[in-house]
């Protein structure tokens, strides 16, 4: 049986729950494989990225801050990765060590939602910006959105993301605000919170709207967390409480993952058995 060589890159790591996802998955299709955590810094990744075209590896999974800067290294990139601008999975391929890109956060992101919710020809707001906004206004759009309004801390340095996505997406409307001191938000039929606000280790306590922003919402608007841990953040224990449906950010996390053993290997991994390995984790 031939043995995989995988891993992660990006930093810091130490919070991450990919390594027991992955090794879950590659069991659960009886697979042998490595999967390494390598804490790579931007100023490192070039030296990174050699290391792993010569030392064996299959492929890495890449997180934060290095989804958008990975892609400039590849020599291919899929449809996702194209219009997202940016990576979170690598194969490598041939003899030449070829990096193939791909993105598979915005199939998790779709993936996580379930399929009674309908989001054609309405409005979305998500907060935040960066990569994994990206992923979601591309999840969203396939999934009939037409308007987004994106909330951002620095509406000067959100620009760059809001145009690449208005020349992608012509036909779209694409407003921006200033995150902080929210008061409403516009009729919408998705709230995404797409910033770390939330996470354990980084504002655990906190949310990114206020109880009263959350009241002044109609009653069928889904609340989607991306954050994963806790599983029920406090954005989402909030949401409960006023009768509003909520997503949890560990199937977005499992469906990549998912996705990215696809991609490595053609196989199918259990999906089940990779959420019982992060629960127990969590």
């Amino acid at each position: 049986m031939v043995k995989y060589k995988l891993g992660i890159i990006g930093y810091p790591l130490g919070h991450s729950i990919s390594p027991i996802i992955q090794r879950a998955g590659f069991e659960s299709i009886g697979l042998d494989a490595d999967y390494d955590v390598l804490e790579t810094t931007a100023e490192d990744m070039v030296d990174r990225l050699k290391f792993l075209r010569y030392n064996g590896y299959n492929g890495f999974n890449v997180t934060i801050p290095l989804k958008v800067p990975v892609s400039f290294f590849v020599n291919e990139i899929d449809h996702y990765a194209d219009i997202a601008g940016c990576i979170n999975t690598v194969k490598i391929v041939g003899e030449k060590k070829e990096l193939h890109g791909y993105n598979t956060d915005i199939y998790g992101f779709k993936a996580a939602i379930p399929k009674d919710i309908d989001l054609k020809n309405k409005n979305a707001c998500i907060l935040g910006t960066g990569g994994a906004s990206r992923a979601a206004a591309i999840g969203l759009i396939e999934k009939g959105i037409t308007s987004i309004d994106f909330y951002a801390r620095n509406i000067i340095n959100a620009q760059n993301p809001i145009n690449f996505l208005r020349e992608k997406f012509p036909n779209l409307k694409f407003e921006i605000h200033q995150i902080q001191n929210i008061l409403e938000l516009p009729k919408s039929a998705i709230v995404v919170n797409a910033t770390p606000v939330g996470m354990k280790g980084y504002a655990a306590d906190e949310k990114p709207l206020t109880d009263m922003v959350l009241q002044k919402l109609d009653k069928s608007t889904v609340i989607y967390d991306i954050v994963y841990n806790p599983l029920t953040t406090e954005l989402l224990k909030s949401a409960q409480k006023e009768g509003l449906r909520t997503i949890e950010g560990l199937d977005m996390l499992l469906y990549q993952a998912y996705r990215a053993i696809e991609i490595w290997t053609g196989k199918t991994p259990d999906i089940k058995e990779m959420k019982i390995a992060a629960l127990r984790n969590l």
